[in-house]
């Protein structure tokens, strides 16, 4: 194996030519990396379209890997900044609320999960974020090293559905709380509001995604220690006492994959955000940044919903309850908000609900390039337009399903946790086990050279059948989850096993597969 390229120097850059219909880079195994005049470079339409919005600060790279002289990205406080706004909004802070009024928890046995499964569930975010100044690679495309040139495809298809997924599911949150402040905004305006909102920073790409996110943490940590402020200073909080015996484990099995599901969803966007920083920049610190990034917002936002949730069970005060069953969480945050502060307590939940941007943005920004990597053809269409259509898609999700939001994000994180598991379990065993930590940048783009991806595939079929074996869904609880729990509710233990039925399957599956190939 080439040292230069195991370790990401860059070797023989120009070996790159255009397609002469598409005006698409052509890649050999020898061309590690593409220059940003490759995009812009021709007359074919592509070329021209890129020529165009150039001139607007639009990022005209795609899944191509990024050359080590184009990396200008030099503040990690960018990347901590990133992931802190993309966390502190009302999303995260209606995971919290979901322990008491959904899995009836109490607050203390809530709290502790909260705080333990967001400290696993970032670390592989933040570990995978390593990663881009290393390869300047996207994660997707990084993905390739350990599901293969195609076995990646299946993957991408679930990150695609995970994008599309987290933006509806976002942006109805965000929705909601309009609705809480002026009734006559139906729901589908806010959706449209907050969509419309995302493309226009998404669509300009990496620089002013990070630029936005710098920013947009500050006011939504004021108001939510407004919220805080003011909540306990109503005197509402109850603190409800934990429950014990199969309910309680069946409950916080399934309220923790809930959470789970949100820290770790960011895993398959990781390497995303961080591609333009320089190759030297340090592991340690990158990790620091991105953990200390996610870990604060998550634990402060869910805390919160969780306080603020307990008040839903008061005997003598029904505001919480009447708020949070007639508009959700905006409800929930209106009866904090609006008695005490009137128009400025309106103020602070139209403010709430645009940090649903900061939160989109990621999903939005990244569902690009695994639209990308499916095929020649998709790769053909720039990553702008690529924006626009997946916003389109995710507002005709959210609009019909605007008024069952509580029903679909329980079930929705529980689905996204599944696949991630399954994902990192494969990547992490082939990253430490077969690959040693080693890799050669030169062969990103070449089927030839990459693993098969056989076993990867057959692996993620055995973690699917782990997550079937353990959830505990409305529509669906698996045996193994049945026996935890109550058995009309059952235990959700499926990331567990879909972690563990994919890893230990890889690693038997992977030994025969490089054994037989060489690769």
């Amino acid at each position: 194996m080439d040292y230069k390229n195991t370790y990401d120097v860059e070797s023989s850059p120009d070996h790159m030519a255009l397609d002469s219909e598409k005006g698409l880079p052509v890649y050999t195994s020898e061309a590690p990396a593409v220059a940003g005049e490759v995009f812009v470079s021709g007359n074919t339409w592509y070329a021209k379209t890129q020529r165009a919005v150039s001139k607007f600060g639009v990022e005209p790279r795609g899944i191509e890997r990024v050359p080590e002289d184009e990396r200008p990205d030099k503040s990690l406080m960018q990347v901590g900044t990133m992931w802190c706004s993309a966390n502190m909004v009302v999303s995260s802070f209606a995971i919290g609320a979901l322990a008491i009024p959904v899995f009836e928890l109490g607050f203390v046995d809530s709290l502790l999960t909260i705080l333990f499964i967001n400290l696993l569930a970032i670390t592989p975010v933040a570990f995978f974020s390593t990663f881009g100044p290393r390869f300047g690679l996207r994660q997707m495309v990084l993905s390739r090293y350990y599901f293969g040139y195609y076995g990646v495809k299946l993957i991408a298809i679930f990150n695609i559905l995970a994008c599309i997924g987290w933006s509806s599911v976002n942006v109805i949150v965000g929705a909601q709380l309009l609705n809480a402040v002026n009734s006559n905004v139906p729901g589908y305006a806010g959706i449209i509001i907050i969509a419309a909102g995302t493309w226009l920073v998404t669509v300009f790409g990496y620089k002013v995604v990070h630029h936005y996110e710098f920013w947009s943490w500050i006011p939504c940590l004021i108001i939510f220690l407004i919220v805080l402020g003011e909540f306990a200073h109503s005197g509402a909080f109850i603190n409800i006492p934990m429950g014990k015996g199969r309910p309680e484990t069946g409950s916080i099995l399934s309220f923790a994959a809930s959470v789970f599901g949100f820290g770790t969803g960011w895993t398959s966007y990781a390497a995303d955000y961080t591609v333009y920083q320089p190759v030297n920049v340090s592991r340690i610190k990158t990790f620091a940044w991105t953990y200390g990034g996610l870990i604060f917002p998550l634990c402060f936002t869910e805390m919160l919903g969780l306080a603020v949730a307990t008040a839903t069970t008061s005997t003598t005060d029904d505001r919480y309850i009447k708020g949070y069953s007639e508009s959700g969480i905006g409800g929930l945050l209106a009866a904090v908000l609006f008695p005490p502060l009137g128009r400025f307590g309106q103020f602070c939940l139209v403010i709430l609900s645009l940090s649903i941007i900061a939160n989109n943005c990621p999903n939005i920004y990244s569902l690009t390039f695994s639209l990308q990597l499916m095929a020649r053809q998709t790769q053909a269409v720039p990553r702008f337009i690529w924006t626009f259509i997946g916003t389109l898609v995710y507002c005709a999700i959210a609009i019909p399903g605007y008024s069952h939001f509580e029903s679909v994000l329980e079930n929705f994180m529980l689905l996204i946790g599944y696949w991630l598991a399954i994902y990192e379990g494969i990547s992490l065993t082939e990253h430490f086990v077969f690959r040693a930590r080693k890799y050669d940048i030169s062969i990103w783009n070449s089927p030839k050279l990459l693993p098969p991806g056989g076993a990867a595939v057959l692996a993620f079929c055995f973690g699917v059948f782990g997550a079937v074996m353990g959830m505990a869904q409305v529509w669906f609880i698996g045996p193994i989850g049945k026996k935890i729990g109550l058995p009309a509710f059952g235990g959700d233990i499926g990331f567990e096993l879909a972690f563990v039925f994919s890893a230990l399957s890889f690693l038997i599956l992977r030994f025969f597969e490089k054994k037989q190939f060489g690769r």
